[in-house]
C-alpha cells in the first residue's frame, strides 16, 4: 500500500503507441499521479517532457524500478519484452499494470502469476475492452438471459498498421477478440483452429481466421489484420432469443439489439413456409455513457490496488488467453488443424535462470530499510490465483 492510501505514485515504462496515453490518464485522475516514465528513444522522452513538464523522463527502465517514491508501474512495450520487466517489476516489490497480452506463453504467465502472489503485488493486465461501457453493457444482458443461449460470435478487427515487428496480428489484434469472447461467454475455448498468411514480413503473419470452440459448442470467429483500407472493430452476437451487433468505430449506435431469430420450427411443405420460421421484430439501441475505456480501466487499477476490489483482467485471465494463443500457433503450424488448448501449464516453475530458494521478494516499498523480504519456497506445480 503506498504512503499516501488515497494516491498512488506510478511510473509508465514504454513511450510508444500506449504509454502516453497512460502517463494522461493517470495524470488526470485524482488517485493517481506519474511520477516518472521510461523509454530508450530520446525523440518520445522529448515529447512527453512537452506534454507532461511535471513528469520526470528516463532512459533505463530499472531507474523507475529502484525508485522509492514509485508503488505501480504501466508496462507499455513491445510484447516480447512484457515479461520479463513484468518479472523484474514484481521483484522490485511494484504493482503492474502491463499491456495485453501479458506474455508470449502460458509457461511464462504461470511464473507471473506465482510471483506476483507470493510478492502480495497486484498484476493486472490491460484488456481494455473489457472496460468498454458498451461491451460490459452486451454481458449483463447476455448474464440475464436476454439473448437466450449464444450460438456464435463473429468479429472483425482489421485496419492498414501498426504493423508489429514482433508478435504477429493474432497475438497483438486477435487478443482483443479473445478476451471479449472469454468475458461474455465466462468461458475459455477448449479448441482452437487458425490461418495466418506472411505478406509484409516473412515470418510474422499480416492477416489471421481463428475458430474458437467453447464447453457448451459455441463457436467464436475472429478476423484480424494489418492490411486493410478500413478500420473495423466490430463483433456481431447470435443467440437463440435475440441477436446483437457491436461496432466500436460508431459512435452513435456503438451497440444494437435485435429482437431477431428462429421460432420454433413449424411443419413446412413450400419456399414459403421455411421464411415463416424466421422471427424479424424491432432493433433497439440502448443508451450507454461514453467513457474512455483507457480511463474506465486504470479506475479499475486503482480500485485494485487501493481497495482490494479486483477487476476482470488479472493474471488468471491472462493465464487462459495465453493458453489459447498457444493453441493457435500450433494450430498455424499444422495449416489450421483443430488444436486443443491446453488444461495446464506444462510446468508452474520460477523461470530457469533464478533458484527458487534463493529469489527475495521486497514487500512493501523497496530499497528501504524496513522493507520485508520473503524467500519464495515450495512454488506449487499449479497456478495459485
Amino acid at each position: 500500500m503506498p504512503t499516501d492510501e488515497r494516491r498512488l505514485a506510478l511510473g509508465v515504462i514504454g513511450c510508444g503507441h500506449w504509454g502516453p496515453n497512460h502517463v494522461r490518464v493517470f495524470s488526470e485522475l485524482t488517485r493517481s499521479h506519474v511520477v516518472a516514465c521510461a523509454d530508450s528513444n530520446a525523440e518520445r522522452l522529448a515529447s512527453i517532457r512537452l506534454r507532461f513538464p511535471t513528469v520526470d523522463t528516463i532512459e533505463d527502465y530499472e531507474q523507475i524500478l529502484d525508485d522509492n517514491r514509485i508503488d505501480a508501474v504501466v508496462i507499455a512495450t513491445p510484447t516480447s519484452t512484457h515479461a520479463e520487466i513484468t518479472r523484474r517489476a514484481l521483484l522490485a516489490g511494484k504493482h503492474a499494470l502491463v499491456e495485453k497480452p501479458l506474455c508470449l506463453t502460458s509457461q511464462e504467465a504461470a511464473e507471473l502469476g506465482v510471483l506476483a502472489e507470493k510478492a502480495d503485488r497486484v498484476l493486472m493486465v490491460g484488456h481494455v475492452f473489457l472496460f468498454n461501457d458498451a461491451i460490459m453493457h452486451l454481458r449483463e444482458r447476455i448474464r440475464a438471459g436476454e439473448l437466450g443461449r449464444i450460438h456464435y460470435l463473429d468479429a472483425a478487427r482489421t485496419n492498414l498498421g501498426p504493423v508489429r515487428g514482433d508478435v504477429n496480428s493474432l497475438f497483438d489484434l486477435g487478443t482483443h477478440d479473445i478476451s471479449i469472447f472469454n468475458y461474455l461467454l465466462d468461458a475459455v475455448p477448449v479448441e482452437v483452429s487458425a490461418l495466418g498468411r506472411c505478406i509484409s514480413q516473412e515470418s510474422i503473419e499480416d492477416v489471421c481466421f481463428t475458430t474458437l470452440k467453447y464447453p457448451d459448442g459455441t463457436l467464436g470467429h475472429s478476423h484480424v489484420s494489418w492490411l486493410n483500407p478500413r478500420k473495423v472493430r466490430t463483433m456481431t452476437v447470435i443467440g437463440e432469443r435475440k441477436m446483437a451487433h457491436w461496432d466500436d468505430v460508431d459512435p452513435s449506435e456503438t451497440l444494437r439489439i435485435y429482437d431477431k431469430g428462429l421460432k420454433e420450427p413449424p411443419y413446412y411443405d413450400s419456399f414459403g413456409g421455411f421464411h415463416c420460421s424466421l422471427r424479424n421484430a424491432d432493433m433497439h439501441v440502448p443508451a450507454i455513457p461514453s467513457r474512455e475505456p483507457l480511463r474506465n480501466q486504470a479506475e479499475a487499477f486503482l480500485d485494485w490496488v487501493l481497495e482490494g476490489r479486483a477487476a476482470p483482467s488479472g493474471v488468471r485471465e491472462a493465464w487462459d488467453i495465453a493458453r489459447v494463443l498457444g493453441a493457435a500457433a500450433r494450430s498455424m503450424r499444422q495449416a489450421g488443424v483443430m488444436c486443443r488448448v491446453d488444461t495446464v501449464p506444462a510446468a508452474t516453475v520460477m523461470p530457469t535462470s533464478m533458484k527458487a530458494d534463493q529469489v527475495l521478494i521486497a514487500r512493501g516499498r523497496p530499497n528501504t530499510s524496513d522493507a520485508k523480504a520473503t524467500a519464495i519456497e515450495n512454488v506449487p506445480d499449479h497456478p495459485v490465483w
